[in-house]
């Protein structure tokens, strides 16, 4: 995180705002505006926390908050300590302290044993820009309070960044859902993350989420989740464009002029759309992008010189080979419509279960039409293996939806996401 102090205005200052609500210093607007009401509350912090009280936010402040944004701390045990003691100091609970220390046997404690305690508070940030950077902090403390959460890195974005993919349950039924193929549709990111801290909670308490019980999920099915296929360009819609970029004047160039990256932009770092980038109408939609004059790098729907010639629609296409699923989910905004066939090649089977998908979300089934028709992720998974494929256009309104739309996006997508895990 950047230093930050009175008077700024950015993604940064959400962030601090945010995690200062969460631990008691609010209620304060998460607005990025580093206001009076923020100063102030920082400067609380600062004197709790023995740092001076200067109220800017700068490398030893970020220290301390960190913990924070990752949800848990470490602890070594000491004389008497025992789980429940434990689980008052932090306002938490013992099977969030057992679940993070899967090796620990609570009779058995030793002095000056480390220990993972998670607080008593989620993870995910669902009211910021959300970030590749909150990403990376929300992954790392959820793999912290939940390790039976698998992670792994099958490849990298343009500029290095980690595709990361996240796996819940051991089941032979497996699923894979992915996000934020375009950078303003980022939303979407924290969308499938809340899902997943929420599924890893609901399997520590053996509890049923809209009426499915998770261990049975668990046990049944094998979840896989890219939170964030383009996480250059969702870096570029939200804190800009940086003279650091490699690309820098061309990016500008690309973007016809432009230094706003925040209103238009869906492509990769090298102005390729990373969702028509996919080998399935390749040909056809060559004409199409003839017809709508994008000869080359753009904002928007430029598919790149051959299928699969960004690193993010690469890793993604084979992740999926690797995996061989049996159904997917690629989630985009905003229409709120489930996209569910390509150029007729979708199963019966598949239009039962996007029905299905459709009366659970409250969202309508429909078929794509121009543009959007063709060399898209969920075009290339159905034409390559004739199984259920399916594009969710959460929320409405102008991309990018306000973060404030969360809330009824995660409650029309919560039993959608479980029941494709299931179905």
């Amino acid at each position: 995180m950047q230093t930050i102090r009175y008077g700024n205005r950015n993604n940064d200052v959400k962030i601090l705002q945010s995690v200062l609500n969460k631990i008691g210093y609010g209620p304060l607007v998460v607005d990025g505006v580093f206001s009076d009401r923020t100063l102030a509350a920082v400067k609380r912090f600062q004197t709790n926390y023995g740092l001076v009280p200067d109220g800017i936010v700068g490398p030893k402040t970020w220290q301390v908050l960190e913990k924070y944004l990752l949800g848990y701390s470490e602890y070594v045990i000491k004389a008497g300590d025992t789980f429940s003691g434990i689980a008052k100091k932090f306002h938490t609970t013992i099977p969030f302290i057992e679940a993070a220390n899967p090796t620990l046997v609570p009779t058995r404690l030793q002095i000056g044993q480390r220990i993972i305690v998670p607080y008593g508070m989620d993870v995910i940030l669902d009211n910021v820009g959300y970030t590749y950077e909150v990403l990376d902090y929300n992954i790392r403390g959820l793999r912290a309070r939940y390790p039976f959460i698998g992670l792994e890195v099958p490849g990298k974005s343009v500029l290095g960044r980690n595709l990361y993919v996240l796996k819940i349950g051991d089941g032979p039924n497996k699923v894979f859902y992915n996000a934020s193929h375009h950078a303003l549709e980022w939303i979407t990111t924290p969308l499938l993350m809340k899902w997943l801290e929420n599924v890893a909670e609901g399997y520590v308490m053996n509890s049923s989420i809209k009426g499915y019980n998770i261990r049975e999920i668990y046990r049944k099915s094998t979840i896989y989740i890219m939170p964030m296929v383009n996480p250059d360009g969702v870096e570029l819609v939200i804190n800009g464009l940086k003279p650091t970029n490699p690309n820098y004047q061309e990016l500008i160039r690309w973007n016809n002029g432009s230094t706003d990256f925040s209103k238009t932009w869906e492509a990769n770092n090298r102005g390729v759309d990373p969702n028509h980038n996919y080998n399935a109408g390749w040909e056809e939609y060559q004409q199409v992008q003839r017809e709508l004059g994008i000869t080359g790098p753009a904002p928007s729907k430029y598919s790149g010189p051959f299928p699969e010639s960004e690193p993010e629609s690469k890793t993604t296409a084979d992740f999926t080979r690797r995996v061989n699923p049996r159904l997917v989910l690629a989630y985009h905004s905003q229409g709120e419509v489930i996209y569910w066939d390509f150029m007729n090649m979708a199963t019966e089977e598949a239009r039962r279960i996007g029905d299905m998908l459709a009366r659970v979300s409250g969202y309508t089934l429909e078929t794509t039409y121009g543009s959007a028709s063709y060399t898209g992720y969920k075009d290339w998974f159905i034409k390559e293996y004739r199984r259920p494929g399916y594009t969710i256009e959460v929320g409405s309104g102008v991309n990018p939806l306000p973060i404030t739309q969360l809330p009824k996006i995660y409650n029309d997508n919560e039993e959608l996401l479980l029941l494709a895990a299931v179905v």
